[in-house]
C-alpha cells in the first residue's frame, strides 16, 4: 500500500563515499556522508580499500541518518539504493545492506541509477533551489562521467553526447597530479585558478563530434607543457601555479560550454541543469550564470551538498519511483556499468 506521508531511506555507495539520507515528501530530513581519507596516500580510489571502508561505515551512517531525521526504522516506507554505475565492490556493500534491511522490515526495495540521480537531485525541495521544467538539457560532469542528457520526464532521458575516453573530473585530477597537488586535485585547481590569469597559457581543445567530449589529449598536452617548462626552469610550477591552474580550468570550462551551446542549437532547448561532482567547480558555475544573460538560457545549478556523491539524490529518486510503484525484486543485482 502506497503511503501519502512516506519516508524513504536513500543509500549511496558507488565509489568512495558511504552516504545515507531520509526524505519525507520531497524534503530532506537528513543527509549523512562518510568520506574515505585512506585513498589520498595512493593518489586515487583503491577499489578494494573502498569496499572495506563501506562495510565499516554503512551501519553507523544509516543509524546517524535515521537519528538526525528523528524517525525509527519501522516508520520507513521504502529503501532506495544505488544499483550502479560505479565500483562493483562498493556497490555490492550498499546493495546487500539495502536488500537485507528492506526484507527485514518488509518494505519495498527501489534500485536507483546513480547518474539519473545526479540529474533528479534538482527536484529536491531545498531553499533557493528551483526545479527545471521538462524538457531540459542536463550535463552530468564527474570523476567517472561526462554526458549531455535530454530529459523529457523524470525517467525519460536520452544521452545525446558523452566522452569518448576520459571524464572531465579525471582531467582535473590528473592535471593536478602532474602539478604535484594531492588527491583529489580538482578542487585544488579550482582554488588556485581563482587567483590566476586564465589566459596566461593556451591549451588545445580536443576536436571530436559536436556533442561528444574527449579529455585524454588535454591531459597529455598539460603533461608535455609542464615537462618542457620545468626543464627550462625547475621552479616553473611553484612560480606559476595559479596561472597554470587558471589556464587549465578556463580551457575545460570553455570546452564544456562549447558543447552545451551545440546541444542547445541542435535541440532548441535552452533550459540547462548540471550535476555531478564537477558541478561544484566555480568556473563552470560562473560560466552558466553568465550564459543566462548572454544567451537567454535558464540555468539550474545544484546546492553544493547535492553535487558530489550523496544519498539525498538517491532518496529523491526513491520517492519518485515509490509514487510510481516502480519497485525492485529482492534478487536485483548491482551493475558496475549500468546504462540509463
Amino acid at each position: 500500500m502506497i503511503q501519502k506521508n512516506c519516508y524513504i531511506l536513500g543509500i549511496e555507495s558507488s565509489c568512495d563515499d558511504t552516504a545515507a539520507a531520509v526524505i519525507n515528501n520531497g524534503k530532506i530530513l537528513s543527509n549523512v556522508v562518510a568520506t574515505q581519507a585512506i585513498h589520498e596516500q595512493y593518489g586515487g580510489v583503491v577499489p578494494e580499500l573502498a569496499s572495506r571502508a563501506h562495510q565499516q561505515n554503512i551501519v553507523p551512517v544509516v543509524h546517524q541518518a535515521l537519528q538526525r531525521a528523528n524517525i525509527d526504522k519501522k516508520q520507513l516506507s521504502a529503501i532506495a539504493f544505488t544499483r550502479g554505475p560505479g565500483l562493483m565492490g562498493s556497490l555490492l556493500v550498499g546493495t546487500s545492506f539495502s536488500k537485507s534491511l528492506a526484507l527485514g522490515l518488509g518494505i519495498p526495495l527501489i534500485d536507483v541509477n546513480h547518474m539519473q540521480a545526479h540529474i533528479l537531485a534538482h527536484f529536491i525541495k531545498a531553499e533557493g533551489q528551483v526545479a527545471p521544467n521538462f524538457p531540459f538539457l542536463a550535463m552530468t560532469i564527474s570523476g567517472g562521467h561526462t554526458q549531455i542528457v535530454k530529459v523529457t520526464d523524470y525517467f525519460e532521458m536520452e544521452i545525446i553526447g558523452q566522452t569518448i575516453d576520459d571524464a572531465v573530473g579525471e582531467a582535473f585530477d590528473k592535471s593536478a597530479k602532474i602539478l604535484g597537488l594531492p588527491y583529489p586535485g580538482g578542487p585544488l585547481i579550482d582554488t588556485y585558478a581563482q587567483k590566476g590569469n586564465p589566459k596566461a597559457f593556451k591549451f588545445p581543445k580536443p576536436k571530436v563530434a559536436p556533442l561528444d567530449f574527449s579529455f585524454s589529449g588535454l591531459k597529455t598536452s598539460v603533461l608535455y607543457f609542464v615537462q618542457k617548462e620545468v626543464e627550462k626552469n625547475p621552479n616553473f610550477i611553484h612560480e606559476n601555479m595559479a596561472d597554470i591552474c587558471a589556464s587549465i580550468q578556463f580551457t575545460i570550462v570553455d570546452y564544456l560550454m562549447d558543447k552545451l551551446k551545440n546541444a542547445v542549437k541542435k535541440t532548441g532547448i535552452n533550459e540547462i541543469a548540471i550535476g555531478g561532482g564537477v558541478s561544484a567547480n566555480s568556473g563552470i558555475r560562473y560560466a552558466l550564470k553568465e550564459a543566462e544573460t548572454k544567451y537567454g538560457w535558464k540555468t539550474h545549478i545544484p546546492k553544493f551538498e547535492f553535487c558530489t556523491d550523496n544519498a539525498a539524490m538517491i532518496a529523491i529518486v526513491g520517492q519518485l519511483k515509490y509514487q510510481a510503484q516502480n519497485f525492485a525484486e529482492n534478487n536485483v543485482v548491482a551493475s558496475a556499468r549500468m546504462k540509463f
